[in-house]
């Protein structure tokens, strides 16, 4: 008997029709003889419905009472999916993050995993139940409050109970086929990978891909567990996301392609701190400060210093949620730094060329660098690693650049992509 971790998002339970197809799903997993823990997001766009209802009552709700707000959507759907399997015949039992031991710290609204516990849900299991919990909350032992995991909670609450339980395989369900080399409403013709490495996805998942979240990928690997991308509107094979060491199904090493994937990311602003002192320690002042913000910094760039004034230009990318408190406390900082000016765009878009056969092959980013020039696309910052190449360009010119980079890579496939509901979830 194998035991199999399954998660299915906001759009796979939108309404009772969509919550009875899933029920169905899960019942015939089992009836195939398997044990079967289930992690469910909130009912299609409810969270962001209690997000808009709580700012509507306050500017800025407190953080715990914001938690326990949205961990409602969550308990909604679990109560609801248990009731459809229930009625086909089948035990089903739901619990809450707490109940299903998810332990986290204390930081509400973006709690990290610390433990997990899961003895309520083995015994269930134990007495033949399917184990219906409720994603992206848990619970800390010290203030003994209700936390939320932040975005791609589920997806981490699934991935955190298959490793907690020893499961066989994690199944993440949402409204595509698996993964695609480009997001399928951009690139109609994006077509669906069989298999992908973490490390791959990783990079996928920080380029802007919204199909699977980086905390959950970051977990799956560094737990070993194998993650598998399904449609919940059809039983097609979906796709593997495999550690590195994983054989393939006859037994041999996979090789990696050239190009796995392209992704976009609209999330981000660009500051940049004009006329930087062009000596050492100031770039260390820099972000020191931003540091102390907590903002989450992507790309860094730092001009060549000019001559006739001994200053220099520094830019770098940060999520647009976090631009205007790091922007306040670089200008109460201004004098102790010695720089001139800052400058903020939030209508940049990031791109990024993945694949970890870019590690033998060469050639690519000029290949890159062509398809956008071609397309008349500036560029106007880049950052790589082993298997990836990200550039900056004008968001407006973000969707352009997506298509235009995924042609000349041959990724294009001869049909267009299905997509079942609308949000990649």
């Amino acid at each position: 008997m194998a035991l199999i971790v399954q998660k299915f998002g906001g759009s796979s339970v939108s309404d009772a029709e969509s919550i009875k197809r899933v029920a169905k799903r899960i019942v015939d997993t089992r009836k195939a003889g398997n044990e079967v823990v289930v992690a469910v997001s909130a009912m299609g766009d409810s969270t962001d419905e209690l997000l808009d209802l709580a700012h509507e009552v306050t500017p800025i709700p407190a953080p715990r009472e914001l938690d326990m707000l949205l961990t409602a959507g969550e308990r909604i759907s679990m109560a609801l999916l248990a009731m459809a399997i229930k009625s086909m015949g089948y035990d089903a039992r739901s619990f809450t993050g707490s109940q299903a031991g998810m332990i986290t710290d204390a930081q509400h609204g973006a709690a990290r995993i610390v433990d997990v516990t899961p003895g309520r849900l083995r015994d269930a299991l134990d007495d033949g139940a399917i184990v219906i919990v409720a994603g992206f909350q848990g619970f800390n032992r010290d203030t003994r409050d209700i936390t939320t995991l932040g975005r791609g909670g589920s997806d981490t609450t699934a991935v955190a109970l298959a490793a907690a339980l020893g499961a066989d395989i994690c199944e993440i369900y949402t409204d595509v086929d698996g993964i695609f080399t480009a997001d399928p409403r951009v690139v109609p013709r994006a077509h669906k990978l069989d298999r992908v490495s973490s490390e791959e996805m990783l990079e996928l998942a920080a380029a802007g891909a919204k199909v699977l979240y980086i905390r959950a990928v970051e977990y799956a690997r560094r737990h070993g567990v194998t993650l598998h991308v399904r449609s919940s509107f059809n039983n097609n094979d979906g796709t593997i996301v495999y550690n590195n060491s994983t054989p393939d199904v006859n037994g041999d090493p996979v090789e990696e392609p050239i190009i796995a994937g392209v992704a976009a990311d609209l999330s981000e602003a660009k500051v940049t701190v004009v006329g930087v002192p062009d000596v050492p320690g100031k770039a260390a002042q820099i972000f020191k400060i931003v540091a102390k913000t907590n903002a989450n910094v992507d790309m860094i760039v730092q001009n060549v210093s000019a001559a006739a004034t001994g200053r220099t230009d520094i830019s770098f990318t940060l999520p647009k949620s976090e631009g205007q408190q790091v922007l306040t406390a670089l200008k109460n900082e201004q004098e102790n730094v010695g720089y001139l000016g800052l400058q903020y765009d939030d209508q940049i878009g990031k791109l990024a060329l993945v694949g970890a056969g870019m590690r033998t092959n060469t050639g690519v980013s000029a290949k890159l660098f062509e398809a956008l020039f071609e397309a008349g696309i500036n560029i106007e910052m880049i950052s790589t690693s082993e298997i990836r190449i990200s550039v900056v360009t004008r968001a407006d010119t973000i969707n352009e650049a997506l298509r235009v980079v995924h042609t000349a890579f041959g990724l294009d496939d001869d049909n267009e992509a299905q997509v079942h509901g609308g949000t990649g979830r």
